[in-house]
């Protein structure tokens, strides 16, 4: 007779080594499971003698494993475009630019609208600059153009005409439209000027967009990722993914910040604002282990990388700019306290140090009404905050969720427009981790704007070289065990999930991912070459090389 324990096991893994992220960051050789979840770890002689006649027996010949890998900030839907938009990854001059638009160009029937993914032309090209309209006019004559930078977009001239971009359309507010030397539109639109193209842009069939998000989950496998926090969700992609879910074709975990308009600053007055939230019915943590709502998304500065982070101090190149506001404060103060109220919670985009004090001012100010602390309400960015604001938030509770992969490839653009010395103390995770502690912080990738890789993310974390071998604030650097937490147990609290998911646990769910190599031993230069073998999800292999 079989004595009483664990249930017989579906499966169990063995011959591993197994990083649980427990709270003693155990490291096992075997792990068994029944249905979605993990009833044991241990040694390979524990765990094997728990095997029945039906339990499927997998020796991983001593490779490594680590918890799902979880993103905290990645918009996933980029992802879903890779096979519909033109990519830009590699091209490192204008010329090469317009010669891979060009090739995606050719073939296309006049008029077809043309969209390009997400990529950074300041940091990633020679010339350090956006396309022009005539450049894009010189190999898109006949078809519209919406290209994508993350915060400005770039039109060619048929693009901007049905936007109704003319030289006399007045900048929006919280947007700019970019001029000539002649007053005309160059052909980029930032901020809140880029929903002119937005709504001119023709999108995509409801089948076609949600074969896209179908495809967008099965992306992110292939790099070890179990869970994610998608960015910014408009109301017709939480459908899609509401019914991918009931469909049961979800293969990541997600918990989705929410854009009501769209927008980040969302497109409604006070008053449209209070009735939205009036009128809804979920509330900010609504959802299960497989979709949930994680808060609202907004917005108050533009980026480090772009040379629209909002700062305390003036630019070193101009004594009199100290970046770009996207809302003004009291607006900021009345849409936060308005969810506050409603019971949502709210992540704020937050780049510059004057901006981080915004948002902190704003849900102080929130608190006071109605307590946030132990609510998980988040910092989204915080690239470039002070140490006085990172003791402001821990007393809050208030969640960082940073991305340090901005500085893999785009530090130098950092050190070019705010200086070497802050480059240097940019997404400053020693720092947090010292005086905020793990549980207030997770990794993530702000993809597509910059690679997907969660090992290129622990590799700049754990030495802060980027990938032209520069170091950049080498204080900074973090172990290889924070690393990996703040992708695996850290990263699980940010949607309220550290009870099923972000460590390799018995009746956690069984979310993993096995490794090319030993993540805890590999030189460090190899880390960004790690891979991903296998991803399960809840037991199930959803991605495997």
């Amino acid at each position: 007779m079989r004595q009483s324990g664990p249930p017989e096991p579906d499966r169990i893994l063995h011959n591993a080594k197994i990083v649980t992220a427990d709270a003693d960051f155990s490291v096992v050789s075997a792990l068994a499971i029944k249905g979605e979840r993990i009833v044991a770890t241990g040694t390979d002689a524990e765990v094997l003698g728990l095997a029945g006649p039906a339990t499927v027996v997998e020796d991983l010949g001593g490779a490594t494993m680590l918890p799902g890998l979880i993103d905290t900030h990645v918009h996933v839907e980029e992802a879903g475009l890779l096979k519909h938009t033109v990519d830009f990854q590699g091209v490192r001059r204008v010329d090469e630019a317009l010669a891979r638009l060009k090739q995606f160009v050719d073939g296309r029937a006049p008029g077809e609208w043309i969209m390009g993914q997400l990529w950074h032309p300041q940091s990633q090209l020679a010339e350090k600059r956006f396309l022009t309209r005539a450049e894009l006019d010189s190999v898109a004559p006949d078809n519209p153009l919406y290209l994508p930078v993350g915060h400005f977009s770039m039109l060619n001239s048929l693009s901007l005409a049905a936007a109704g971009v003319t030289r006399d359309t007045p900048d929006p507010e919280g947007g700019t439209i970019h001029r000539d030397a002649d007053g005309e539109p160059s052909g980029v639109l930032e901020e809140a000027a880029e929903r002119m193209v937005i709504a001119a842009f023709p999108g995509w069939s409801p089948e076609a967009r949600r074969q896209q998000l179908v495809d967008a989950q099965a992306h992110l496998n292939s790099f070890g990722l179990t869970s994610a926090i998608s960015a910014a969700v408009n109301p017709q992609d939480v459908r899609h993914y509401n019914s991918i879910r009931l469909a049961g074709e979800q293969t990541l975990r997600l918990s989705l910040m929410f854009a009501p308009t769209g927008d980040l600053n969302p497109a409604m007055t006070a008053e449209e604002w209070e009735r939205f939230f009036a009128l809804t019915g979920a509330t900010s943590d609504f959802g299960d282990e497989w979709l949930s709502l994680s808060g609202v998304k907004l917005q108050v500065d533009g980026g480090m990388t772009l040379r629209t982070a909002a700062m305390r101090e003036p630019y070193p190149d101009d004594p009199d700019y100290h970046g770009t506001w996207v809302i003004e404060p009291r607006r900021l103060d009345h849409l936060v306290a308005v969810a506050n109220r409603n019971d949502w919670r709210v992540g704020i985009h937050a780049v510059g140090d004057a901006a981080i004090d915004a948002v902190l001012d704003a849900y102080e100010a929130a608190d006071a009404e109605r307590s946030i602390r132990e609510r998980r309400f988040i910092v989204i960015h915080g690239s470039l905050m002070q140490p006085d604001q990172m003791d402001r938030a821990k007393r809050l509770g208030v969640r960082v969720d940073a991305q340090p992969t901005f500085l893999w490839t785009k530090a130098a653009a950092v050190a070019r427009f705010l200086g070497r010395e802050t480059a240097d103390r940019a997404v400053p995770m020693r720092s947090m981790i010292d005086r905020m502690g793990l549980d207030l912080l997770g990794a993530g990738t702000d993809y597509g704007i910059n690679d997907l890789d969660p090992f290129i993310n622990i590799a700049f974390m754990v030495t802060r070289r980027d990938a032209g071998g520069t170091v950049y604030g080498a204080g900074e650097a973090i172990s290889r065990e924070e690393a990996i937490r703040l992708y695996t147990s850290a990263a699980a609290r940010y949607a309220f999930q550290e009870h099923r998911t972000g460590s390799l646990e018995p009746g956690k769910l069984a979310d993993l991912t096995v490794l090319s190599d030993d993540i805890l031993t590999v030189p460090d230069d190899k880390l960004p070459t790690i891979r991903a073998l296998r991803t399960m999800v809840g037991g199930r292999t959803v991605y495997e090389a």
